[in-house]
């Protein structure tokens, strides 16, 4: 059965028949995550479930959306989130952004709090993928941490659904295509090679935070306040426009009235 709320599927492009497993497993996601899949992206969602069907050595879907929801292994098995997530990321993605943020918005976030006997900057990634995203603000205010920056505590909060995706962030070790718009000073200031990959310098690791979060968990989210800068780039393409309502809300109640907010989607990296 649809959700009450779900996006409405007229108009989606000709296509076989859903089995009602696939559909509940799709309204699974949408009431766990806001990530909802039209009737024309129902293909893709079938595939990633079919890859943990043969890992799971299970015969049906019918079966898998047990394991999803009355089986005991049904909190692991929502790691089916993980399989639905995209990753595509790479350091300096954003380039006018990083910019921007460098020469406009942090300045302005300084001069506002100038006056605090204990200047703290807080940020926070939300969708941060691998890392590369919220470690690129993480170097930019350490080339500032000695003049405009200076004395300044800096806390970058990076959160995303995908649990993979946190671990191989936290290790903070990146190869060719993630690292390839890095400029060469970035690359020999804030990297150590690792055989044929970079690793994240301490010094920028330091800075970051990484926390397991789903945007529409509501009792984890409303506690992230006092917010300086809120930077969330490709997630909200995955919801629907309930599930984006709820989220923008967040952001607006979590930042300062100084504070900033960035829902820039770029559609790829830049070559």
């Amino acid at each position: 059965m649809m959700l009450k709320d779900s996006p409405s599927s007229s108009g989606a492009s000709a296509a076989a028949p859903a089995t009602p497993a696939l559909l509940q497993v799709r309204d699974l996601i949408y009431r766990t995550a806001g990530i909802f899949h039209p009737d024309n992206k129902l293909r893709l969602l079938e595939d990633r479930c079919q890859k943990r069907i043969h890992a799971l050595g299970l015969a049906t879907l019918r079966e898998y959306y047990d394991c999803l929801t009355v089986r005991p292994m049904r909190q692991a098995e929502l790691s089916l989130l993980n399989e639905i997530t995209i990753g595509e990321t790479c350091f300096f993605r954003n380039h006018p952004q990083a910019d921007a943020i460098r020469n406009i918005v942090l300045p302005r976030i300084v001069a506002a709090k100038s006056n605090l006997a204990s200047p703290q900057l807080r940020i926070w990634r939300a969708g941060c993928s691998t890392g590369e995203e919220p470690y690129t603000p993480a170097m930019v205010l350490l080339e500032e941490s000695q003049s405009y920056l200076k004395g300044w505590k800096v806390e970058i909060l990076a959160t995303d659904l995908n649990e993979r995706s946190i671990a191989n962030a936290k290790a903070g070790v990146n190869g060719d295509y993630s690292t390839r718009n890095l400029e060469p000073y970035f690359r020999s200031k804030y990297f150590t090679i690792e055989g044929s990959k970079l690793r994240v310098r301490h010094e920028v690791q330091a800075n970051v935070e990484f926390r397991h979060m789903n945007l529409l968990h509501d009792a984890h989210v409303v506690f992230l306040t006092n917010l300086d800068l809120i930077l969330c780039c490709n997630v909200l393409i995955y919801f629907d426009a309930v599930s984006k309502k709820r989220v923008i809300q967040h952001f607006y109640n979590n930042l300062l009235p100084h504070g900033y907010c960035s829902l820039a989607i770029p559609s790829r990296c830049s070559e």
